[in-house]
């Protein structure tokens, strides 16, 4: 094993990562938003929107995120929607992630007794105050686990950006392969930067989760 030829390209492999955590971002970011506004229309009294919520979530939850961005990137441009590669992934694995967002906080929402909402009713809040002061905080609480596991995955699945050719970690360790013929030592240091990626967000969501949904204390 001789790593010492990866060396050379470490500024390329340092940007692959910092493409890797944008796109990881931006599409949580854009799927949260998805998933919230989803959240909230199959919450919603109508059926057409409820339907195309759940037509939406079945789609992209039962098909491969790699065809979905293959349709982005390859299909969309025929209709006259053309993206660069980086704009096309981050739009597909919004759209993937979203779609599990959506039940994620469904069932954040789904998760607080009604009793809670028809006390908060019965002390005269507004419905905006009975959602913020007596649905979200639970909500949240019941769901922060979940969007953080998705999360980590997200992060995992940007690499089949690289078959679009952007230019995200994945994609860069294929051309220092290429340059190097070093197959094992750029593949395991890749590894281990998705590892270490990996788990630094999960101990950053538990700190977060600790430090924002800490119970009170009794006393």
């Amino acid at each position: 094993m001789n790593f010492l030829p990866l060396w050379r390209y470490r500024d390329q492999l340092i940007d692959g990562t910092l493409v890797t955590l944008e796109l990881t971002v931006i599409a949580a970011c854009f799927g949260l938003l998805i998933g919230t506004a989803g959240a909230v229309a199959l919450k919603g009294r109508a059926k057409p929107t409820r339907w195309l919520v759940r037509g939406y979530i079945e789609l992209f939850r039962n098909t491969p995120s790699l065809i979905q961005l293959f349709i982005v990137f390859f299909v969309l441009p025929s209709f006259g929607l053309k993206l660069p590669a980086f704009e096309a992934a981050a739009v597909a694995l919004s759209l993937y992630f979203g779609a599990y967002s959506v039940e994620i906080i469904r069932s954040g929402l789904d998760s607080v007794p009604k009793s809670q909402i028809e006390a908060g009713q019965c002390l005269g809040l507004s419905g905006w105050q009975v959602f913020v002061h007596i649905l979200l905080p639970p909500a949240l609480r019941n769901a922060y686990p979940a969007v953080t596991s998705q999360f980590v995955l997200l992060l995992l699945g940007t690499s089949l950006a690289s078959q679009v050719a952007a230019d995200e970690l994945f994609h860069v360790a294929g051309f220092v392969e290429s340059r190097t013929y070093r197959s094992f030592e750029v593949y395991a240091v890749i590894c281990a930067v998705y590892f270490a990626m990996a788990m630094s967000f999960k101990i950053l969501f538990a700190v977060v989760g600790a430090l924002a949904f800490r119970s009170p204390r009794r006393r």
